[in-house]
Parts: C-alpha cells; sequence; structure tokens
C-alpha cells in the first residue's frame, strides 16, 4: 500500500525546493538588471578629464589678487610674479558627466614609473571649477608662501624649463567616481611656451582597469 503521507512529504518538498530554484534564479537575474543598470547611471554621470585642444578659445585666468594669466589651447602656464608662484593648465571634459574639481598637487619631476598619490597629498581647491560635459574649461592654482616646499623647485623649473606633473584630483557632480589625472607639462617644441598632456588616470571610489 502506498505510504501517501510520505508521497505528500516528498512533493511538497520537490515544489519547495523548485520554487527556492526559481527564487534564487531571480534574485540573481534582478540583481545582474540592478547592477547594469547601477553602471549605466555612473557611465553618464562620470567625467573624463583631458588636455585642452589647440584650437580651443583661447582664457584670460584671474587669480584672487587680481593677476591674470593667458592660457592657450592644449597649453599650460607656469610663472612667477610679485613672489606668487601661479599655475593654469587648459582641460577638456571628454566623458559625459560634469566633472567637478577637488584638490591638485604638483611637483618638479622626471618620466618615470607612475604611482598614485595619496589622497592627504594634495591641496583643495580654494574656487570651485567645474568643466562641463564634452567642453572645455581650466584648472587653477597657487603658492603664495615662499617657505612652501614646492616653491623653490618650481621657481627653478621656470628658469630651466624643467619638466613639472600636475595630479588632479576631480569626480563627478555628485562628490563620487573621484578619480585623479596625471598630468606632464612640458616646453613645447619652440621652447617659447608651455603645453600639457595627460599621463595616467587613477580610480579612487572604484577598482583600477588594470
Amino acid at each position: 500500500m502506498a505510504d501517501w503521507v510520505t508521497i505528500s512529504s516528498l512533493a511538497t518538498a520537490g515544489g519547495t525546493l523548485v520554487l527556492a530554484v526559481a527564487t534564487f534564479s531571480s534574485v540573481r537575474s534582478a540583481n545582474r538588471a540592478a547592477r547594469a543598470a547601477e553602471r549605466s547611471l555612473l557611465v553618464g554621470l562620470r567625467p573624463v578629464l583631458i588636455p585642452s585642444r589647440e584650437d580651443d578659445p583661447v582664457e584670460r585666468v584671474m587669480f584672487g589678487e587680481g593677476h591674470r594669466v593667458t592660457l592657450h589651447g592644449h597649453g599650460a602656464v607656469l610663472e612667477l610674479a610679485d613672489g606668487h608662484l601661479y599655475m593654469a593648465m587648459g582641460l577638456r571634459n571628454a566623458g559625459q558627466g560634469l566633472a567637478v574639481l577637488h584638490g591638485w598637487r604638483v611637483e618638479v619631476s622626471q618620466p618615470g614609473p607612475a604611482e598614485r598619490p595619496d589622497l592627504d597629498e594634495f591641496r583643495r581647491q580654494l574656487r570651485d571649477l567645474y568643466i562641463p560635459a564634452g567642453d572645455y574649461g581650466f584648472w587653477q592654482g597657487a603658492i603664495r608662501d615662499p617657505s612652501d616646499p614646492s616653491f623653490e623647485p618650481l621657481e627653478g623649473a621656470i628658469d630651466t624649463g624643467e619638466r613639472v606633473t600636475i595630479d588632479l584630483l576631480y569626480g563627478d557632480h555628485e562628490g563620487g567616481q573621484r578619480t585623479i589625472a596625471r598630468f606632464g607639462v612640458t616646453l613645447n617644441e619652440e621652447g617659447n611656451a608651455r603645453s600639457a598632456n595627460v599621463i595616467r588616470y587613477w580610480n579612487v571610489d572604484r577598482p583600477d582597469p588594470r
């Protein structure tokens, strides 16, 4: 005689297992869809800073004291005036989201292995700077204290034309997706102006792709 109680229990257990498997598959699929949607959203907000183009309009960049520098496309400025060091660099946003500049660091350096700098090495921007998606703009920074450790090396680089490295910390307009972009600033072929070229990017809030 069939043991209907046992059969019923097995049938219930089988149905529960099938339901559990279906639920697990559904949850996994939903999670994949959610992650894909999140990545798509972040891509739509992600800025990517590169040097400005040579044919971008000339910028007149003003500092707090009223000092102005002239910045040409794909160019950078490093100059000493009234005991202050003034720096500026033309930028373009190749990404899809608004770029918000958070901070910067600068050093006189030679080409070599590129290692990501620590966040506590960055100086905070005193002025909010934004680069719209697909548009051009600029970065500016100044060192006004001659006792600053970076002052003397940069002052020397003005005279010698040495290579200067500028690291920019930026993110999207919601404060996320922070990225460090390293730019090398060197004299152009004529030796009468400086140009900027991007060297390396590091992700701060997400894994690096390499």
